[in-house]
């Protein structure tokens, strides 16, 4: 899958998937501003292809890595995010983060082109 069909892919899946982590994934408003960053127009290829990235294998079903505790469940997603956060963060803006809080406040709010 080439970067542009990945984001097309995690664009059409996020919001769903990220709905039913609320209140599981303690990195979460992390996550959703990254997919509000990655829908953003003016958001570089490569930052939106290392986001696509970082959002698939936290929305994968099954987890890479078995965990022998239930306390560990989403250490590897948050290393995945983590190291992604530290990629783009130079064109993470505090709109995104703004956004993400409106998502979880329950308001309806369109991504970017």
């Amino acid at each position: 899958m080439n970067p542009v069909q990945a984001v097309q892919d995690i664009r059409s899946r996020f919001i769903g998937g990220a709905r039913r982590l609320i209140g599981k994934v303690p990195f979460l408003r992390d996550a959703v501003a990254m997919y509000y960053c990655m829908c953003d127009s003016t958001t570089p290829l490569w930052a939106k292809a290392e986001i696509a990235a970082a959002l698939g294998y936290l929305l994968m079903p099954m987890d890479a890595i078995p965990y022998p505790s239930l306390l560990l469940v989403f250490t590897d997603d948050a290393t995945a995010i983590s190291v992604a956060l530290g990629q783009i963060r130079a064109v993470m803006y505090d709109h995104h983060y703004q956004l993400a809080d409106r998502f979880f406040n329950g308001e309806e709010v369109e991504a970017d082109g």
